[in-house]
């Protein structure tokens, strides 16, 4: 095994979370390496002997607060035997009801990765890569609860892309601070998505049901947004 590769597990998680703070703080183009170098307590050298660029700093970064996401979500779901609440959760998780207020840092991240994807291949393909398994993971539950009964006979591909696209375009509003477009809200118009496309109930007291967990389990239990 090289020294690169030694080094790489514990350097690599430690520069990345530095730089998801950094580049979601300052923006990627008034980012420098030695900001993120700074923030993990290492050498800029060693960033760039990693990384090469800011932009597959960037891609990177994204990828492992993806993981994060995911590692939580499926913690969240594992006890959950009904898809219909499995699909819950993930949209709860995917709005961050009950998160900490401020806490935007992937979403901001998002909003680099678009901007630079259409003009840099490498980007593209990483931004390619996590929406396809984002759709997946939304697709395999709606094919799990078709197995089940739960949900309606629709594409489940299709549902996922534009639950998908639901959930990016609303969470651009909320990173922006638009007045009407709260956590809360976003994830009640994804919620309403959801139950009128795959023929489920979802009352008032299902939704107040979900928020006061979330908002319970928060650290401050203040609501997000």
């Amino acid at each position: 095994m090289s020294p690169r590769r030694k080094l790489s597990d514990a350097r690599r998680r430690q520069i990345l979370k530095a730089a998801v703070q950094v580049i979601a703080d300052k923006g990627l183009c008034d980012t420098g390496i030695k900001d993120v170098a700074d923030q993990a307590g290492t050498s800029p050298a060693l960033v760039i002997y990693y990384f090469g660029k800011k932009d597959i700093l960037l891609a990177e970064a994204l990828s492992f607060a993806d993981e994060h996401f995911y590692a939580q979500t499926a913690d969240a779901v594992a006890e959950m035997s009904s898809a219909r609440d499995r699909l819950v959760e993930l949209v709860r998780c995917s709005c961050s009801v009950g998160e900490a207020e401020d806490d935007f840092d992937e979403w901001v991240l998002w909003l680099d990765l678009w901007a630079r994807a259409p003009r840099d291949p490498d980007v593209a393909r990483d931004r390619a890569a996590m929406d396809r398994r984002w759709r997946t993971t939304i697709g395999e539950i709606v094919r799990e609860g078709q197995a089940s009964g739960e949900f309606a006979k629709i594409d489940p591909d299709a549902f996922a892309l534009r639950l998908g696209a639901l959930i990016d375009g609303l969470a651009i509003q909320v990173v922006l601070r638009d007045p009407e477009v709260t956590r809360e809200r976003m994830f009640d118009l994804c919620m309403d998505t959801c139950a009128k496309e795959l023929g489920f109930p979802w009352t008032a007291e299902d939704r107040a049901a979900v928020v006061h967990t979330a908002l319970r389990r928060a650290p401050d239990g203040r609501a997000a947004g």
